[in-house]
């Protein structure tokens, strides 16, 4: 019996998916979760792997098309089966079984079927590409002229558009998703916060010594928070709604500010990682988080957040808590300060970490246990 293979949704408002490369050709036998193609949407590039084994056949969407998500671009058939001949309205009525597969830690649900096919109601036509555009950067369609084929408005039309000056209100889709959860986390999980004031001299000359230019002070904060947790599970661990669920690994999401907002890459099993493989997975994931190329596997998962802002010149600060996560920590810049050593006032460099709690997984007493290791662990950095 022969399979479709659809267009899938992997991330907020997604409506379209383009087709980059075909990895499998017309006519090539593949087995289930090989690869078939490479899609790119807003956020991500992904390969899309095969579902069932078979022969590829019926490609419908080929390399730089932009697919609607939920219609059928190819068929997995049996030896000497024919791919069959679907409608639109068929391909579109698969759209269901491909929300599923969106990434709940980054992204919200994408439009139902029922309201994907907007270009064909009353008002100006535009292409889907445009249409995605247009709610990115909020930009009104009603008042665009259309330059394409029966002034249909298109994607450069949007863009030329977005350069006018926009109301203050207006926000791309993803700062959008930023403020409704952001609202929602802070509305419904019950938050606390416990700050620590960490001397980073220990830290700086563990960074020295492993190489200044290989290694960032996140890396060493990755490394030492996922071993921390190892000691502290509750810390690790997810509110499902109506308990707590350990989490049996360490998946460490880190934010990283991009155009529009903040993404949360994941590095999974970060307890049992090396400072050298945190290093690489974490300069892989920020260079391409920058530029788009997020995979799916990259952005879900994470069971502990770390939000470093020193960068900034930040010196302390309160992060909110990304659900079903227990918690967050925010970390503030290293910065010189006169601080009593032995009761003499000295000038050590000075870092302050708040850790976001919440209180129904986590009680005060065990997050102050937990900050009170971190800072142990932070200020005497043995990384074997």
């Amino acid at each position: 019996m022969a399979v479709s293979v659809v267009m899938p949704a992997l991330e907020l408002a997604q409506e379209t998916g383009k087709v980059l490369v075909w990895i499998k050709k017309e006519g090539d036998q593949v087995v289930k979760g090989e690869p078939l193609l490479e899609i790119e949407t807003d956020k991500v590039s992904f390969e899309l792997e095969a579902q069932a084994d078979g022969i590829l056949a019926g490609i419908r969407s080929h390399e730089g098309d932009v697919v609607p998500v939920g219609q059928i671009i190819a068929w997995l058939v049996a030896p000497g089966e024919q791919p069959p001949v679907e409608s639109d309205t068929a391909s579109r009525g698969m759209a269901e079984q491909a929300r599923p597969m969106t990434a709940s830690s980054t992204s919200a649900a994408a439009p139902t079927p029922a309201t994907a096919p907007r270009a064909m109601s009353a008002g100006p036509r535009i292409s889907p590409k445009a249409r995605r555009i247009a709610e990115e950067k909020g930009v009104d369609i009603t008042k665009i002229r259309g330059t394409g084929p029966d002034g249909q408005i298109t994607g450069d039309d949007v863009l030329k558009a977005a350069e006018a000056p926009a109301p203050a209100e207006s926000l791309g889709a993803i700062a959008r998703l930023m403020a409704e959860r952001t609202t929602q986390s802070w509305t419904t999980v019950p938050h606390f916060f416990l700050a620590r004031d960490v001397d980073a001299n220990a830290l700086n000359a563990a960074r020295e010594h492993l190489g200044r230019d290989k290694f960032t002070h996140t890396d060493f904060l990755i490394a030492l928070v996922a071993r921390t947790l190892l000691e502290h599970p509750k810390m690790n661990a997810s509110w499902t709604g109506t308990g707590i669920r350990l989490n049996p690994a360490v998946n460490i999401s880190l934010a990283i500010a991009v155009t529009e907002g903040v993404v949360g890459a994941v590095i999974p099993n970060a307890a049992t990682t090396s400072i050298a493989d945190i290093a690489t997975q974490r300069k892989d994931l920020a260079e391409r988080a920058k530029s788009g190329r997020l995979r799916p596997t990259d952005i879900i998962g994470g069971t502990f957040t770390i939000s470093n802002l020193g960068m900034f010149g930040v010196d302390a600060f309160s992060a909110i808590i990304t659900p079903p996560q227990a918690a967050v920590l925010a970390v503030g810049r290293i910065a010189d300060r006169v601080v009593a050593v032995n009761g003499q006032p000295t000038v050590r460099p000075m870092m302050t970490i708040t850790l976001s709690s919440d209180h129904r997984v986590v009680d005060g007493a065990q997050a102050a246990a937990f900050l009170n290791d971190l800072a142990v662990a932070l200020e005497n950095p043995a990384l074997g």
